[in-house]
């Protein structure tokens, strides 16, 4: 992102000044389940398309990348209707995928599809913000946690509380996969006044909450809050041309991977707010 597109988002959110009254705050955020509950109702399995681009972004979710000697375990929260999971479990024949989503409606179309079997594939409802997962996945048991635009759906007090829920279930060396709305993305700066809860935190005509990230936010929640490892944490900016109206615009993603400690010589440097290890090369194992 250059400095002139950072500093015009920086003036069109600046323009928006007024937030939603608490009262309507409350309630979107105590309702989060129930509108996306109507959202699944309303578009069944027909309004994302399955991630195929997954193993493209991430090389953990390549068939063999890491694991070698056991079949590995992975978790995908806010799974939706299945849309990450179907193209995984096809090309890793000898994955198993835990599978978990505050939408009961979602969780029951996934449960429901032709592909589902219990012996690679464990669907069930949890509000990642207060249900322990620890209570359905064995603790310190899954390898990769698969985060893809799930976050976003979170308000921001509680965005805490679920990482230290997934870590819980992370193994030593288990890697949490990152993707989701970034600061100044196109749909964040064509939100009109009235959507605004606060900074950064939206809700969409549907009443389903969107939350933009920055860099600095995941390694304050992941990194400083989380104890976990920082691989990569950047900007992905995709840009969409129109040429019949000649308009081009910029998709902005967040994107990161953190790691759990593998030994006890990682440890957190909490006045400086960073991760250290006493040996780099035991926290990265590509």
């Amino acid at each position: 992102m250059d400095e002139t597109f950072i500093a015009d988002a920086k003036d069109i959110l600046a323009k928006d000044t007024s937030v939603i009254p608490d009262f309507w705050q409350n309630k979107y955020k105590n309702e989060a389940s129930k509108n996306w509950d109507k959202f699944y109702n309303r578009n069944t399995t027909n309004f994302y398309k399955d991630r195929h681009w997954t193993d493209r972004e991430f090389e953990e979710l390549r068939p063999s990348h890491i694991f070698t000697e056991h079949k590995p375990v992975l978790l995908e929260i806010g799974c939706g209707v299945g849309n990450f999971v179907w193209p995984i479990l096809e090309r890793n024949p000898d994955i198993f995928v835990y599978a978990c989503d505050f939408s009961l409606r979602a969780v029951g179309f996934v449960q429901s599809n032709e592909n589902y079997t219990e012996s690679r594939c464990q669907a069930f409802v949890c509000d990642i913000t207060k249900d322990r997962l620890a209570d359905t996945i064995p603790p310190h048991s899954v390898d990769i946690v698969s985060a893809i635009f799930v976050f976003s759906a979170l308000p921001p007090e509680k965005q805490a509380d679920a990482v230290a829920n997934v870590i819980e279930i992370l193994k030593p060396g288990g890697r949490i996969l990152f993707r989701d709305y970034a600061l100044y993305d196109l749909a964040q700066l064509r939100f009109k006044s009235g959507h605004k809860l606060e900074d950064n935190l939206y809700v969409r005509q549907d009443g389903t909450l969107s939350y933009y990230f920055s860099k600095e936010r995941l390694r304050e929640l992941f990194v400083q809050h989380g104890g976990l490892v920082e691989i990569e944490n950047d900007y992905v900016v995709k840009k969409l041309i129109n040429a019949k109206l000649n308009i081009d615009s910029d998709r902005i993603f967040a994107q990161a991977k953190f790691q759990a400690p593998i030994t006890t010589t990682d440890y957190i440097d909490a006045s400086a707010g960073k991760t250290q290890s006493i040996d780099d090369s035991e926290v990265s194992v590509e």
